[in-house]
């Protein structure tokens, strides 16, 4: 069974990309799933919803 929330660490291993990737994703693709972060603080850690994450990839598969 996976994990329902998954840290940024782990969705860069999952999506096989590294952190400046993955934040440009945030940023720039409006399509993928917005991070969760835990508190209020910069320090707060930020986590995401694995399905999420494994919809929006399977997504990016498809043929056009």
């Amino acid at each position: 069974m996976q994990p329902l929330q998954i840290s940024y660490r782990k969705a860069c291993q999952m999506l096989d990309v590294s952190r400046d990737t993955l934040r440009v994703l945030i940023l720039r693709d409006p399509t993928f799933p917005r991070p969760i972060k835990l508190g209020n603080t910069r320090q707060s850690p930020v986590f995401f919803s694995h399905s999420d994450l494994v919809e929006w990839h399977n997504k990016r598969k498809l043929p056009s």
